[in-house]
């Protein structure tokens, strides 16, 4: 079986394309030889700035030849049915057989497809896939039609085994594959001819070009750590710049090189960021002050001075890039110590959404309500509006706006420049936290409180509009957003009743915008609203009741202004509820906790407090993981199932109290006086919320109702005693459902 090489040799791949675009040749590739009938043993992608590479092991040289019988319609079936099928089958009449069948005579028709080499198969296949290629962007060049990442120079297919090398016939847009590549660009630039994979990996180590890109990481990562190490430092850890270095050469050297002095001031994310974004270098860390000390490098080639020429022309340019820095960072300083007035007014200035006011107006409302949620998380709450305050005064900072992943780090320096405590600058930082789900939660009050104000503002505030995420679509990231507040919550242990804040959240939303729209609704001096051009006047206590009771805010705009329709806030909550349940589920999956025990603990009471419907589900799930619990299910289904058709057959409802004086059996007896004994002690476990306890009562019931259906029966023929075992179904019934809603559990 031969091996097949591939390579498309170009100019320069942006390193951010090349992952996807190995994967790519693979899929498309591989996926047509197989459909093609060849199959393979193995394969392998790699890349590097100017080639992609496939390699696949072990594919069969032919593919099989195929014979298929179809089957057609009757002899004596009309002409057009006959000329159908000929067509499907691209024969004629003569072609066909007639054989008996079961109703009669049909016609078969015997097709024969001769395999054909691979080699045609692969010249196919590659072609499709170069001229079909999916580049997320894409160029043409000269006079050709064909499109391509950069300039494609030329193709390397080759079959090989053990009687030689083969290249395979093909051509597009007057490049001819052939057996040729060329090593690196400057140390080896002349072309060479190979044989097959290993003669053409070997052959490329040896021109100076490190083919796999992992083989390349590694060696960065490794000559990066030990030059620190040498020099009793430690580099600073950054998989994803190591990914896009490592595709932007062919051959990684590393350099290292010193930061001037006059710049070791700055701080470290400032330092660690513009070397980054800018020239791709990573930072050197002295651990024992934790400052950025020194640059590592990475070039795509050796030279005879070791790197000194290069080092020296990228310190100049580091040195123009960190002077900005220093520059913005001065200014700013100057800005926070003198109270961060101007960033404060400048944010009035700044919509956060066309419909949901400026960032100065958003300020407000997460002050609001991170004052409210504060005693709920143990922060004081003057500590929370304070934070929330001066949180987000940072997006007016010039180095923010020059490095935007920088807010919130930045706004922490600030804040401890301007001599605020360290809970409200560590909530400047920490309140955009958890980003995502390996995202560290913050765990300190006020942090917490800002948070969960900041993401609870963005959802409601979107929903209130109607941008709510739709199929894969969630432009304001608002299911990261939800699943933040859940992480918070969970992670901090906070108990609180969730649609309480979300409707707080939802009447200051309100507020803030009837005062901004000037043209609907005036603000009168005695604290009243007028709504349009009517004499009516509305105190906002009114409004606000009004919008809790469920209806809607309508309001007449005059000139031209336009103010946004809004859902009662009893809508809004019921829908944002559901929403961040959605969310609970996938979060709890993949906690390893069943989809139908999550539903059957949001379906009982208080399911807004988030901490109790975890520890809930949490609690049932370990019930159901033991024999007790899976078996107390099927004797709950059971009695749930005799008593819901014994209503519905009697038209009554079987809930006025079993009478233990009626009991026959003995089981029957064991029954009643184990009832009992649950309902004595999930009552106050519930009470306490110690769920653990409540569902290990109601799995002490497994025992005593499993023998109760045993000895008894239940529709006898004697009418009261019908009735008694029936209402002692319904204890049964009422006294899990207490716990949890078994009928959402599957077999139940």
């Amino acid at each position: 079986m031969p091996d097949l090489l591939i390579e498309l040799f170009s100019e320069e791949i942006p390193a951010r394309m090349q992952a996807d675009a190995r994967e790519a040749l693979k899929r498309r590739v591989t996926d047509g030889l197989v459909e093609a009938g060849l199959t393979y043993a193995a394969a392998r992608a790699w890349s590097t700035p100017r080639r992609l590479v496939l390699a696949v092991e072990g594919l069969t040289g032919r593919s099989p030849d195929l014979r298929e019988e179809r089957k057609g319609p009757r002899v004596d079936a009309p002409e057009q049915a006959l000329e159908g099928f000929l067509r499907s089958t691209g024969l004629t009449k003569d072609q066909l057989q007639a054989r008996d069948d079961k109703k009669g005579q049909v016609w078969i028709a015997i097709l024969e497809k001769p395999g054909r080499p691979a080699a045609d198969i692969v010249a196919e296949v590659l072609e499709a896939t170069i001229r079909n290629f999916p580049w997320p962007k894409s160029m043409r060049w000269g006079a050709g039609s064909l499109r391509w990442v950069r300039p494609l120079q030329s193709i390397l297919c080759l079959l090989s085994d053990e009687a030689g090398a083969e290249i395979v016939p093909l051509e597009v847009d007057g490049i001819r594959a052939g057996d040729v590549t060329r090593g690196h660009r400057f140390m080896a630039p002349a072309p060479f001819r190979v044989t097959g994979v290993e003669d053409y990996q070997a052959k490329l180590k040896r021109a100076f070009v490190m083919l796999d890109q992992d083989e390349r990481a590694d060696h960065i990562w490794h000559a990066a750590t030990n030059a620190a190490f040498a020099q009793g430092l430690e580099l600073v850890e950054d998989r994803g710049l190591l990914a896009e270095v490592a595709g932007l050469v062919e051959w990684p050297v590393v350099l290292m090189g010193a930061i001037r002095e006059e710049f070791l001031s700055l701080p470290a994310e400032v330092l660690q960021t513009s070397m980054k974004e800018h020239q791709k270098f990573f930072s050197v860390r002295d651990p024992k002050s934790g400052r950025i000390v020194r640059f590592v490098t990475v070039v795509n080639r050796e030279t005879a001075d070791h790197g000194e020429t290069i080092l020296h022309g990228n310190g100049k340019v580091l040195a123009a890039r960190l002077s900005d820095a220093a520059f913005f960072w001065g200014n700013d300083l100057a800005v926070a110590r003198a109270g961060m007035a101007d960033w404060r007014a400048g944010l009035e200035q700044v919509t956060f959404h066309g419909k949901l006011g400026s960032q100065a107006d958003r300020i407000a409302r997460i002050e609001a309500l991170a004052r409210e949620i504060a005693p709920l998380v143990g922060a004081d709450a003057d500590q929370a509006a304070q934070a929330a305050r001066v949180a987000k005064l940072d997006l007016q900072s010039a180095m923010v706006g020059e490095f935007p992943e920088l807010q919130g780090i930045m706004g922490r320096y600030y804040a401890e420049a301007a001599g605020l405590p360290s809970q409200i600058a560590a909530a400047c930082e920490m309140h955009y936290k958890p980003l995502g789900p390996s995202d560290a939660v913050p765990t300190e009050p006020v942090s917490v409180a800002v948070a969960l104000a900041d993401k609870i503002d963005t959802l409601t505030g979107f929903w209130a509009i109607d941008e709510k995420p739709t199929g894969s679509k969630d432009p304001f990231a608002l299911r990261r957003a939800a699943l933040g507040v859940i992480r918070l919550v969970l992670g901090n242990g906070a108990k609180f009743r969730l649609a309480s804040i979300l409707e707080l959240a939802h009447l200051a939303l309100l507020q803030s915008l009837l005062f901004q729209s000037l043209a609907a609704v005036r603000w009168i001096e005695t604290g009243e609203i007028l709504i349009g051009e009517r004499d009516t006047k509305y105190g906002l206590g009114f409004v606000q009741t009004l919008l809790k009771e469920g209806n809607v805010l309508k309001i007449e705009p005059n000139s031209n202004d336009q103010f946004p329709p809004f859902s009662s806030t009893v809508d809004i909550v019921s829908d944002l509820l559901a929403f961040f349940h959605d969310r609970l589920k996938v979060h709890l999956r993949e906690q390893g906790i069943r989809h139908d025990v999550i539903d059957a603990c949001l379906s009982m009471p208080g399911n807004d407090d988030l901490t109790l419907l975890v520890r809930r589900a949490e609690a049932l799930n370990e019930v159901l993981r033991t024999e007790d619990g899976e078996n107390l299910v099927q004797g709950f289904r059971r009695a749930n199932n005799i008593l819901t058709q014994a209503e519905a057959k009697d038209g009554v409802e079987y809930s006025f109290g079993a009478d233990p004086k009626f009991a026959e059996d003995p089981a029957e007896t064991a029954l009643f006086a184990a009832l009992d004994a649950a309902e004595a002690a999930i009552g106050p476990a519930m009470e306490h919320e110690d769920f653990a306890a409540a569902m290990a009562a109601m799995a002490a019931l497994r025992g005593p109702i499993d023998a109760f259906f045993e000895a008894v029966q239940i529709n006898a023929e004697n009418e009261i005693l019908r009735r008694n075992r029936l209402n002692l179904l319904h204890r049964i019934r009422a006294t899990c459902l207490a716990v949890a809603d078994l009928t959402r559990i599957e077999g139940a």
